[in-house]
């Protein structure tokens, strides 16, 4: 007499969740969720505010993050996306250079960074191996970060972003932005003493004497990055 067979059940479709204020971009990654049967789009959302609040409501097992985000600072995303469920994965998806941020996103908790301009294959891949519990990065900065550990650093040179602290690059970006001290204090919950502190710290490690220099070279900044938009 033949046994029946047990019928395996698949495994739950793994439910991502997307912030990123391009509503194009949002559409793109939507479509390339939908065409494969693995994954499911749990959620959407345009700013650090909707993420954190979709995060909490919907449990997504991976979070696709723009980095540059209108009402925070992605990086602080993912701080704040990990204090809510140590266990989230995270892929950041960016068009912003990768040998700045990738390190950066990767010290703040992500699992992952992405260019947008790779497209939906090495995206699609990108997903993949940070669901199975990998990190993914270009084999470029893959180098780089083993050449650090293996103590191969690149030899020093002018002082630059990279070197601030993610809260000192945030007001960078604001000051580059055209905000206050009393802006930035009010936008990032801080007292108008510590953001006054960052912007001394900040001059201190670019090599700037003057706080017209720091405007002016934070104003460069902002300006390079959006080019690349």
């Amino acid at each position: 007499m033949k046994t029946a067979r047990k019928k395996t059940t698949p495994p739950a479709p793994k439910r991502i969740l997307i912030v990123d204020d391009h509503p194009m971009m949002r559409e793109g990654l939507s479509q390339l969720i939908a065409g494969d049967s693995a994954l499911v789009l749990c959620g959407e959302a345009k700013n650090t505010a909707e993420g954190l609040d979709a995060i909490s409501r919907l449990s997504p097992d991976l979070v696709l993050a723009d980095i540059s985000l209108p009402d925070r600072n992605g990086l602080e995303l993912i701080k704040d996306a990990l204090a809510l469920q140590p266990e989230l994965k995270i892929l950041a998806i960016s068009m912003h250079d990768e040998a700045f941020y990738a390190e950066r996103v990767l010290r703040a908790g992500a699992r992952g960074y992405i260019m947008k301009h790779e497209g939906g294959h090495r995206i699609a891949a990108a997903i993949k191996q940070v669901l199975e519990g990998r990190v993914y990065v270009s084999d470029n900065i893959s180098t780089k970060i083993l050449n650090q550990f293996s103590g191969r650093r690149a030899a020093p040179g002018k002082s630059s972003v990279g070197g601030l602290s993610d809260r000192e690059f945030e007001v960078f970006q604001l000051i580059g932005g055209g905000k206050s001290t009393r802006e930035i204090a009010g936008q990032l919950h801080l007292s108008v003493k510590t953001v006054e502190v960052h912007r001394l710290n900040i001059k201190n490690k670019l090599v700037l004497k003057t706080s017209a220099e720091l405007i002016r070279e934070a104003v460069r900044w902002v300006e390079s990055q959006g080019a690349a938009e």
